[in-house]
């Protein structure tokens, strides 16, 4: 609980600059990919974990008992009756998360990790051609957003179903 309230609790840009300038120099990591992939990763863990916690708990008790009324063991119940359920309330919120990482770590930027807005901004500091260099960057994370987008609505469809 105290993991994920800190770092929902504070801004993704502070929790990169404290883990490299913090941590990762108190022990001489010094590689900004690997502080760059573990700051998103510890970051997306914290809103994963808080999506599957509720969507579990959104689960009516009936449907426990119910499982458990006509004999399911615990695992039985979570694979038939819990799972598919939360399947379907998860799809959304998990692809949106997705996509949301893939633009957050346009901020890994500011620890100079060679991605796309550090290039954007490396040919912008070059050219002086603002909308030219952003213009791409946007089409770029655009078309990274997108199939996750497609692929959301696919199984969004797929596990539809009556309740």
């Amino acid at each position: 609980v105290l993991y994920v309230e800190i770092v929902r609790g504070t801004p993704l840009l502070v929790q990169i600059l404290i883990l490299f300038y913090v941590v990762a120099n108190a022990f001489g990591m010094e590689n900004r990919y690997f502080v760059g992939v573990l700051a998103l990763s510890l970051f997306a863990g914290a809103y994963l974990a808080e999506m599957i916690r509720s969507g579990i708990d959104s689960i009516r008790g009936s449907q426990l008992e119910s499982a458990r009324a006509i004999g399911l063991t615990r695992g039985q119940t979570y694979r038939y009756v819990i799972f598919p359920q939360l399947v379907r309330q998860l799809v959304p919120p998990l692809t949106g998360q997705f996509a949301s990482i893939i633009k957050d770590s346009s901020l890994l930027s500011i620890i100079a990790v060679s991605e796309f807005t550090l290039n954007a901004q490396e040919v912008n500091a070059f050219t002086y051609s603002t909308l030219e260099s952003y213009l791409p960057l946007a089409l770029g994370y655009l078309l990274l957003t997108l199939p996750i987008s497609l692929l959301s609505r696919l199984l969004e469809r797929r596990f539809h179903f009556a309740t």
